[in-house]
C-alpha cells in the first residue's frame, strides 16, 4: 500500500493569519517624508557662493537672531503697523495664499547681486506675491567691492528691480550690510563707501524717478559710513535689528518706514512691519 500524504493544516488557514500580521504592521510602520508631504524649502544657510546672500545674511553673521519679539512678532494692531516678508532663492517657491491668510501684505523680493546674479525664483515670489493681493518690490545685494555703485543699479533697474506707478509696486530697495563673504565693509573706507551708496542712489533715482528705499543696521551703518548722515532726509529706512524693539536708527534718520525684527518667522523666516496702515504703505507705492 502506498504511504499515505497528508496534507499540513497550516498551509489553509497560518498563511492567511500571517498575511493579515503583515498588513497590520505595515499600517504601524511610519511612512517614508517624502510620501506624506512635500519637504520644505530649507532655511537659509551659509553664504559661500555669489548670488547666495539674502536680506539679513550679514545681519545675523555679525549680531546673530537677537530675542524674538514678545507674542511671536506679529504686529495686534493693524492700524499701527501692516506685516510683510522678504525672500530670496532660499525660500524657492513661496506659499503665498498661505502668507496672506496669516496676515502679511506686503512682501519684497531679492532681484540680483552685484552685476551677475539674478534670483532664479524671482517670478514666482514676486508675481506670486502680488497674484495673492501683496503689494510687493524687489531689493537688491550690493556687493561694492565688485563694481561701481551706478553699474549695480543698472543691473538691479535692468533685471526686475524697477517701478512703476501702479498702486502695488513699492520702490526698490538697496540692501546694504555686513559683508558675508569677508571684510565687513567691504574693504572701503568710510567716505568710499558713503561715495558708492550715493553712485548707487543716484543712479536708481534716474531711472525711476523714486528715492529707493536703504536696508541697514544702524551698527553696520555708524562703523562702514562713518555715522553719515546725509542720506536719512529723502530716502526710506529699512532697519534691521532681531529683538522686541526697534533700538537706535542708523546716523541720519529720525523714524524708520520698515523694520525687519525676526528671523524666525513661522512660514517665512524673515518677517517685518511697515510702520503704518495699510492705506500708508500703498501711498508708498505710488510715490
Amino acid at each position: 500500500m502506498p504511504a499515505r500524504r497528508f496534507r499540513s493544516t497550516r498551509s489553509r488557514s497560518a498563511l492567511p493569519l500571517r498575511a493579515a500580521l503583515v498588513a497590520v504592521f505595515a499600517l504601524l510602520l511610519p511612512f517614508p517624508a517624502a510620501a506624506t508631504a512635500a519637504t520644505p524649502a530649507p532655511a537659509p544657510g551659509p553664504v559661500v557662493a555669489p548670488g547666495s546672500a539674502y536680506m539679513g545674511a550679514g545681519v545675523l553673521l555679525h549680531e546673530g537672531r537677537g530675542a524674538r519679539p514678545a507674542e511671536g512678532g506679529a504686529p495686534t494692531d493693524r492700524a499701527l503697523h501692516t506685516e510683510g516678508v522678504d525672500v530670496s532663492s532660499h525660500q524657492r517657491n513661496v506659499a503665498w495664499p498661505a502668507l496672506w491668510n496669516s496676515g502679511v501684505r506686503w512682501a519684497y523680493v531679492k532681484a540680483t547681486e552685484g552685476t551677475s546674479y539674478r534670483n532664479p525664483y524671482y517670478a514666482q515670489q514676486y508675481n506670486g506675491s502680488a497674484g495673492a493681493g501683496m503689494v510687493r518690490g524687489a531689493y537688491h545685494f550690493a556687493t561694492p567691492n565688485s563694481s561701481s555703485g551706478a553699474a549695480q543699479a543698472d543691473y538691479f533697474v535692468s533685471n526686475g528691480g524697477g517701478w512703476s506707478a501702479d498702486g502695488r509696486t513699492l520702490p526698490g530697495v538697496l540692501d546694504i550690510e555686513w559683508n558675508p563673504y569677508g571684510s565687513p565693509c567691504y574693504g572701503k573706507s568710510p567716505g568710499a563707501m558713503v561715495a558708492w551708496i550715493r553712485d548707487f542712489l543716484d543712479r536708481y533715482k534716474q531711472h525711476t524717478g523714486r528715492h529707493a528705499v536703504v536696508y541697514t543696521a544702524a551698527n553696520w551703518w555708524n562703523q562702514c559710513t562713518g555715522g553719515h548722515a546725509g542720506v536719512g532726509a529723502v530716502h526710506p529706512l529699512w532697519v534691521a535689528r532681531y529683538a522686541s524693539s526697534v533700538g537706535a536708527l542708523p546716523a541720519g534718520w529720525g523714524s524708520y518706514t520698515m523694520w525687519q525684527y525676526t528671523a524666525t518667522g513661522p512660514i517665512v523666516g524673515d518677517h517685518n512691519r511697515f510702520n503704518g496702515a495699510l492705506d500708508r504703505l500703498v501711498a508708498l507705492a505710488n510715490g
